[in-house]
């Protein structure tokens, strides 16, 4: 009936795939000891009855840099060639690779970064059938005359009372987002939530805002705070759906900001899941999240301790620079934030 997912669910089916019936053919075949590979970009698309039957084996995006070397060694020499030219007529520096894996590819593989370096090669063929042509060369400072106006633009993090930056995973990578939470009035006590936020972001945004309500004295704040207060907590891309186990610290911080009428000591962005304990529970896409702040600008970074193993398995030039704290209770967090 055109539905790919139910005849999927049979073909993976280990009681009945022995004798699956092909409907074209009208041949039977025996499954039973074919190994199935599907590949996605996201989990979300796919039906949940077949998501049962598969075995999940998460795999990282590139870096940047593993972007440029495969753009360098591969990529580019493939589509030169396609487009007929040699490598003394068109050349792409490594700057103008950063620029398009950064700026207009941040997708975890490298369709995005073959597709734009095709474009640059079909440019470069226009250009060198001109008479007075000269070897193209494609650099960083140049690449917006071939490519044009980037894609995406370089998210600089707001700082300030009742803002703080998290670190996100979508499937384009990692990203930076500021959460923000204000003060609307103190006429009676109330709590709204903002940003396209999914079921699983809403609930730790109400975990944030128990906890640091209830626990206000412990972090030198006044306790009645909330208790007349009418807080707005928003995370801004409001078209952008958001959801995930992973702000809940990051909430919960700009609601102590707010509370205590303080912003945080310096640039620092952070992500983990907070309990109504105050306990920080581990989060995934650290590598992808690293990245992200590292493309802000961020040096400092706050992760659960469970993830430790995780982040000591990056690659050195990843981790070199950084600064990271890694911590087990939300108190910890306080403590470093608001020195």
């Amino acid at each position: 009936q055109g539905d790919p997912a139910s005849a999927l669910l049979e073909v993976l089916d280990p009681e009945q795939n022995a004798g699956f019936l092909d409907h074209y053919l009208d041949v039977r075949f025996d499954l039973s000891k074919v190994l199935f590979i599907c590949t996605a970009n996201q989990l979300d698309s796919i039906p949940r009855p077949l998501l049962d039957r598969m075995e999940t084996l998460r795999l990282s995006g590139y870096l940047t840099a593993e972007k440029i070397a495969i753009g360098r060694r591969f990529l580019w020499p493939k589509q030169r060639a396609k487009a007929g030219l040699t490598a003394a007529q068109a050349k792409v520096s490594d700057g103008a690779l950063k620029g398009i894996a950064e700026n207009y590819a941040r997708e975890a593989g490298v369709r995005g970064l073959e597709k734009q370096l095709g474009r640059i090669a079909r440019k470069a063929v226009i250009e060198t059938l001109r008479e007075d042509s000269k070897p193209i060369s494609v650099t960083g400072k140049n690449l917006q005359e071939f490519l044009g106006a980037p894609i995406f633009r370089k998210q600089v993090p707001q700082h300030g009372v009742g803002i703080v930056t998290g670190l996100a995973w979508t499937a384009m990578g990692g990203v930076t987002l500021d959460v923000e939470a204000t003060l609307v009035h103190t006429k009676n006590r109330g709590f709204k939530l903002t940003g396209q936020l999914g079921d699983v972001m809403r609930e730790s945004a109400e975990i944030a805002y128990s906890y640091i309500a209830s626990n206000l004295d412990r972090f030198d704040g006044n306790r009645e705070f909330f208790d007349q207060a009418f807080v707005h907590l928003h995370v801004p891309e409001g078209a952008t759906p958001k959801d995930g186990p992973s702000a809940g610290i990051t909430m919960a911080t700009a609601l102590l900001s707010l509370a205590r009428d303080q912003k945080l000591r310096g640039r620092i962005a952070m992500t983990g899941e907070i309990t109504l304990t105050g306990r920080v529970l581990a989060v995934g896409g650290i590598r992808e999240k690293i990245i992200a702040a590292r493309r802000s600008g961020i040096k400092e970074i706050i992760l659960p301790e469970s993830v430790r193993g995780e982040f000591e398995e990056l690659p050195e030039y990843v981790q070199k620079g950084m600064t990271i704290n890694f911590v087990s209770q939300y108190e910890e967090v306080a403590a470093l934030l608001f020195k």
